[in-house]
């Protein structure tokens, strides 16, 4: 494979993982699935990763159809998708959940899958990814290849996701609060980072435009 494929990837599963951020979703996963059996609970996170996989692999086919209907630009989308991703990161920096997904999740009522709402949508698979996700799609360009290797990187996320939410209960005695506010917070500091690019690469490729005309 193309050595560009696999950065692209790399930093497609980088930028994904950060957003969707499974560490953050744990304390939320073991309130809401508190009452549960484990059965119960493995059937409801099931549910919701596939839920959650769904939704952003619907993005991504139809999301570069869902910019072109609406005449956004790939540099516009970037410099707006990196302004997004820039808000999300600044509650991660204090300790919380990322702005675009829900740093406060309504109780369901009752008889509401939990699995649909809230783990799925939007914890998982919220605004933030969405974002994220036509972001990545904009940036590929109509390369099958590049496609090809967000959706794999999706697919992993959703994976690393299920694992460290199967394991939420355990992963929290062992780091403890403390632990998953580090691990929130380092995250932060990576998506501000990954946001600030995104801005940059924006910015030049509409200047590179510019100069073309």
């Amino acid at each position: 494979m193309d050595q560009d494929i696999i950065k692209f990837g790399l930093a497609a599963f980088a930028t994904l993982l950060v957003v969707v951020d499974p560490p953050g979703v744990v304390p939320m996963f073991v309130a809401l699935t508190k009452g549960e059996t484990p059965a119960s609970r493995r059937a409801i996170l099931i549910r919701a990763v596939l839920i959650a996989l769904g939704a952003a692999l619907f993005f991504l086919v139809a999301g570069r159809a869902v910019l072109s209907y609406l005449g956004v630009t790939v540099h516009a989308f970037s410099i707006s998708g990196g302004i997004l991703l820039f808000g999300a990161a600044m509650p991660m920096l204090f300790g919380q959940r990322g702005g675009l997904q829900s740093p406060e999740p309504k109780e369901p009522t009752a008889g509401h899958d939990i699995a649909v709402f809230p783990l799925a949508m939007p914890l998982l698979s919220g605004p933030g990814t969405i974002a994220t996700i036509l972001l990545l799609t904009s940036q590929a360009g109509g390369n099958i290849q590049k496609l090809a290797a967000i959706g794999i990187a999706i697919a992993v996320v959703f994976l690393v996701a299920f694992v460290t939410l199967y394991l939420g209960a355990r992963l929290i005695r062992l780091v403890g609060e403390g632990g998953v506010d580090i691990a929130t917070r380092v995250m932060g500091i990576v998506l501000a980072a990954l946001a600030v690019q995104y801005v940059l690469n924006g910015v030049t490729g509409y200047y590179h435009l510019l100069l073309g005309h």
